[in-house]
């Protein structure tokens, strides 16, 4: 598996709101979010900020999914923006190009394919505000 990680300037719940701003402000639609920490208050478990976004554009990955139907197990996009143990919040999400790989899609589509990198990349860098976006952890 291929991440995408980018470290943000902002605390976590404002890099939650920067992220959901920048996938709105691109015309895409927030399917879900998972606030993982909530979860696991609920259980009596304690885990650091963590949520993951449910995102996308059905006129991107209709036809993804279309070409290789299994691709449909990775989509719509999400990204996790979780508290780190240093207080540092980060963004992680995986390449659609790798997803996509696993799953057969035919190389005709690898244009859609980095389109889709492209709008992760702009909107982790509008989330925390271009603090760093590399492939390490």
């Amino acid at each position: 598996m291929t991440l995408l990680w980018s470290t943000s300037a902002f605390g976590q719940q404002e890099t939650v709101r920067r992220l959901l701003a920048a996938v709105a402000a691109r015309g895409m639609t927030v399917f879900a979010r998972f606030d993982h920490a909530a979860a696991a208050r609920t259980a009596g478990l304690s885990l650091r900020p963590t949520e993951v976004v449910v995102f996308g554009d059905p006129h991107a990955g209709t036809p993804l999914m279309q070409a290789a139907p299994t691709l449909a197990l990775e989509l719509p996009l999400r990204i996790l923006v979780l508290e780190r143990d240093d207080g540092t919040t980060t963004l992680v999400a995986e390449d659609p190009a790798a997803a996509a790989a696993r799953h057969g899609t035919p190389t005709a589509l690898a244009p859609v394919l980095a389109r889709m990198t492209t709008v992760i990349e702009a909107v982790m860098a509008d989330a925390g505000e271009s603090a760093r976006l590399d492939g390490s952890k």
